[in-house]
């Protein structure tokens, strides 16, 4: 009974969502108390039953119950356990679920973090996120029931896909979607501000550390599924513009941008129906993502559906979602006033600019995206947008966006004086000069190579870098202060933009290097024959049979050498996957902060040889810890103790006062 357990959860799930969605908006219509009580509890009871929903489908794959459909396509009996659980959402049915329980989360963090917030306002963004639950909720039981039964039970389940059966795939799925769902929180502020007429720097103020963790996660997910593409898929590249790529990435861009917009409508009141159009687009290009993975109109590794039904019916709720803010925004935008003034050269002139080129960056990225997909439903006609498209047009849009990024944090608001931006960033424009001329330098000889590209993208790198740098030192430095005092001070939202723009800095080095000063060589080797790479010594020692929990693999040792250094074993296989027999490469690399050395085993070329695919990629780890310094930095804005200060100054005013106190003007 536990998959019906499971759909009867989902049914109170969508009759409370209903609820939710309905009666404290039209609470906050009237003005009625005890209707817009009711969302608070509507939120809790539906993120139970979601978990519940959740649970159920868990505990069937937990105890291989092949009599549910979704279960015998998507594990196996000899699917280790902690793969089975990555299998709930490692098919189209349970990917949505886990949409709608990373949605039911965010609600009920918004539900209980939100107390000091006018009931009305708040009545109002539960409602919003109440009937977003109830499009995945009808979604779910009428189109992609994950607990559909399977009569007559099968034997054997089909096996998850081999692909997703890594320990990334446990971690970067949650991890996405919390980012994609979390930006539905900055949605429903938005649209419950154009409700209530009331978008000004309260409003701005809230969504910025909800949107900062959205930012986040995704930022996370991002790079969990870039290293995921590196490690599993054996081809020895990071990113590769694939659509599904893409579909997380759009969204991350005009996140960026949201970030920086709401940072000007909380300081200086102005950008306020840039921000709120820009909330609008941010979750429209999630819902998209969702579109394009989940339709089928994709070919590729992370596509699941193949129902157009599903397709279309994820289309006319993005449709309807996206059009009806798009009409309230119409409605409401002639309401919405200027906002405050400022100068051709300014703060806010700096991050305006910047924020049109991120959103023409993730334009650029759609367009790239989706004129494949109507060139074939108007045509008939197949073409593939690759790489060269997306570095002929995304790659020079965001040259100006770090150059901006650079100037913006040390603009003076409202107006800036050119002798005063050229004395501040001297330091950093030197920096990026250095790193852009020195740099490959401090690579080895075999890898040393010239291009005006690389050279540009290292200038933007330690412009980016030096930028942060010039921009701390004089943040800390200027008063009558000790500077420790002053970094005691320091909120942690500053902080915060401090490590993301230094970890573009940071990813852009890497990138720049692990792509353009690579060196790879695709050969058969003969156990006992070396070879050389860069520098260093590849030496296939030989090759031996594998039994692993669900697969056989060919399990070759390689000993990677250099001179005056001890040799590195790696161990690349090839895997067959008993269930489908799905042969698989696992690549092996070996991580150093300076360089990667990478393995993947290819097919026998007889006579005891095997083609190999070797790497040797500079500064591999730096795109990684460039993200991760990002994604702590997105951490420190959303946990920023001002805001907390802010909520605990609403309460001492007490619910009549109607506003939030004014924060510090502190950071951006």
């Amino acid at each position: 009974m536990i998959p019906e357990l499971g759909v009867f959860a989902l049914v109170l799930a969508l009759l409370l969502a209903l609820i939710q969605g309905s009666l404290p908006l039209a609470g906050a219509h009237w003005g009625v108390a005890g209707w817009m009580a009711v969302a608070r509890p509507a939120a809790v009871g539906q993120f139970a039953l979601a978990m519940l929903a959740f649970g159920c489908l868990a505990t069937s794959f937990l105890q291989n119950d092949f009599s549910v459909l979704y279960v015998a396509s998507n594990s196996h009996t000899e699917l280790p356990a902690a793969y089975r659980l990555a299998a709930v959402w490692g098919g189209h049915e349970g990917s949505m679920l886990l949409w709608l329980c990373m949605l039911s989360g965010w609600t009920l963090a918004v539900a209980r973090f939100s107390r000091q917030l006018p009931p009305a306002f708040v009545a109002r963004v539960l409602a919003v996120m109440g009937w977003l639950s109830v499009g995945f909720l009808l979604f779910l039981l009428f189109l992609s029931n994950p607990f559909t039964r399977l009569m007559p039970p099968a034997l054997e389940g089909r096996d998850l896909n081999p692909l997703l059966q890594d320990p990334g795939m446990v971690i970067h799925p949650p991890m996405l979607y919390m980012g994609y769902v979390g930006f539905s929180v900055a949605f429903a502020f938005a649209i419950a501000a154009l409700l209530s007429g009331e978008l000004n720097a309260a409003w701005a103020r809230w969504s910025r550390p909800w949107t900062a963790a959205a930012w986040m996660f995704l930022t996370l997910g991002i790079l969990l599924g870039s290293a995921w593409a590196y490690y599993v898929l054996g081809w020895g590249g990071w990113w590769f513009w694939d659509p599904v790529e893409n579909a997380s990435f759009m969204p991350w861009l005009a996140g960026t941008a949201l970030l920086h917009s709401l940072a000007v409508t909380e300081k200086r009141g102005a950008f306020r129906s840039w921000s709120v159009l820009l909330a609008i687009l941010t979750f429209s290009l999630s819902l998209l993502g969702t579109f394009l993975v989940r339709s089928g109109v994709l070919t590729s590794v992370h596509a699941f559906a193949v129902d157009p039904g599903r397709g279309l019916f994820i289309l006319a709720f993005m449709v309807a979602v996206v059009g009806g803010s798009l009409l309230l925004f119409g409605w409401r935008a002639p309401r919405i006033g200027m906002g405050g003034s400022f100068a051709l050269l300014s703060r806010e002139s700096m991050l305006l600019a910047n924020n049109v080129v991120l959103t023409a960056a993730a334009m650029s990225v759609l367009l790239g995206t989706l004129y494949p997909l109507a060139l074939d439903v108007l045509h008939g006609e197949k073409i593939s947008v690759g790489p060269p498209y997306f570095e002929a047009v995304f790659v020079p849009l965001m040259a100006p966006a770090i150059f901006l990024m650079g100037i913006g944090p040390v603009a003076r608001w409202k107006n800036a004086q050119v002798p005063e931006l050229a004395r501040r960033l001297r330091w950093a424009l030197a920096v990026g000069g250095a790193a852009a001329l020195l740099w490959p330098f401090a690579l080895p000889a075999e890898q040393r190579a010239w291009s005006p590209v690389s050279t540009f993208a290292l200038l933007l790198a330690g412009w980016a870098l030096g930028s942060a740098g010039v921009h701390a030192w004089q943040r800390l430095h200027e008063g009558a202060d000790d500077w420790r005092t002053r970094v005691r001070r320091q909120p942690r939202g500053w902080w915060g933009m401090l490590l993301a723009h230094a970890g573009i800095g940071v990813f852009i080095f890497g990138a720049t290097l692990a792509d353009g000063f690579e060196s790879k060589r695709e050969l058969s080797l003969r156990v006992g024959e070396t070879v050389s790479l860069a520098g260093y010594d590849f030496r296939f020692v030989g090759i031996a049979p594998v039994r692993g929990p669900n697969y056989d693999a060919q399990r070759a040792t390689v000993l990677v050498s250099r001179a005056g250094r001890a040799p590195v074993t790696l161990h690349p296989e090839k895997r067959t996957y008993r269930a489908q027999q799905m042969p698989l490469t696992q690549a092996a690399i070996d991580v150093g902060p300076t360089r990667d050395l990478f393995v993947a085993l290819g097919e026998p070329a007889g006579d005891s040889a095997w083609t190999m695919r070797l790497h040797v990629k500079p500064y591999m780890a730096w795109i990684w810890a460039g993200c991760l310094l990002m994604a702590l930095g997105g951490l420190l804005a959303a946990t920023d103790r001002r805001y907390r200060l802010a909520r605990a100054a609403r309460t001492a005013s007490g619910p009549a006062a109607g506003t939030l106190q004014p924060l510090p003007r502190e950071g951006i």
